[in-house]
């Protein structure tokens, strides 16, 4: 039996797993470990975590940020101070296996088209709402790249050139307004304008505190400012959603990360107004909006399946 080991990196943990490429619903082995700071650091702990894992015969890694087709990681907004990294090198070099590297968004996708909610779909668009937005593109059953392996960033698409300012250095980035960062901006907006009581009392009383997950308790306790709000929000999902799907022509767009527990009470609002944002809808009913199902795992299992292709 072929093991395939995928490396998850993340700005907080480091996620290892271990599974057959041939049966990849079945996890053999799970690693958690704090990411380390500085270069050597990090690149010895994901050597431990796949020493863990077991006698492995390859090795995928996803990490945030651009990652050039030969695997330098070129720069990450989670791990500060890493730019011009060589992670493919390096990580041959310490375990001796093939190993290939992608952004941690496709290879978040690539799992969730493999054994979670885009099963066998051959064209499909997975966004992840955490922090930021992240989003892997796959078209004709294979990961958008691109010229340079930064495909799929879909979270610095412009949607507002005179938006508030994003970490890329730009100004009105999707991400911006559709992430977790986005919700709690509108939340401390309509908070500091005498709205959202229910949020406010939430967040201790001061509207300047108010975050994402205080609108979220709010929406599903039914408060009816949290759901205008929350209205809003998925109008700005809806909108990045939409021109994904009329640029791509995608027939599925699988949504993840930390807000996807709100469930239908955001994802119905994504669905009715995706209708107002794509180019002719009547001609995409069969495009379907769902959760992701593999939570933080995704992007592991992505890892690692990826790198059970390394060499071809």
């Amino acid at each position: 039996m072929s093991v395939a080991a995928g490396l998850d990196i993340g700005g907080t943990k480091i996620l290892g797993v271990a599974l057959d490429p041939d049966d990849p619903d079945t996890t053999l082995a799970e690693v958690r470990v704090p990411t380390p700071e500085g270069e050597e650091h990090l690149l010895d702990a994901m050597a431990e975590v796949t020493t863990k894992l077991g006698e492995v015969d390859t090795l995928g890694i996803g990490i945030a940020g651009l990652v050039e087709r030969r695997g330098v990681l070129r720069v990450s907004p989670n791990l500060p101070g890493l730019r011009g990294l060589d992670v493919l090198g390096e990580m041959r070099r310490r375990v001796g296996r093939p190993v290939r590297v992608h952004n941690d968004a496709d290879c978040a996708a690539w799992g969730e088209r493999t054994v979670g909610s885009a099963r066998g779909a051959d064209n499909v668009v997975c966004v992840t709402l955490g922090t930021g937005i992240g989003a892997g593109l796959i078209a004709d059953g294979e990961l958008v790249s691109g010229a340079h392996g930064f495909g799929g960033e879909a979270g610095h698409i412009v949607v507002d050139p005179s938006g508030p300012p994003c970490p890329c250095g730009r100004w009105g980035c999707w991400e911006r307004f559709a992430s977790g960062s986005g919700l709690a901006r509108l939340g401390r907006d309509a908070a500091a304008a005498g709205r959202l009581e229910r949020a406010r009392q939430l967040a201790g009383g001061d509207a300047s505190l108010v975050r994402a997950e205080h609108v979220s308790q709010a929406a599903v306790e039914g408060d009816e400012q949290a759901l205008a709000v929350m209205d809003t929000f998925a109008r700005w999902v809806a909108l990045g959603i939409g021109n994904l799907v009329t640029l791509l022509d995608c027939s599925l767009v699988v949504v993840g990360g930390g807000l996807v527990v709100l469930g239908d009470l955001l994802l119905d609002r994504v669905r009715d107004a995706f209708r107002v944002d794509v180019m002719s809808p009547e001609e995409r009913l069969d495009v379907r909006i769902v959760a992701a199902s593999l939570g933080d795992r995704a992007g592991a299992i992505g890892a690692a399946m990826l790198g059970s292709r390394a060499g071809e």
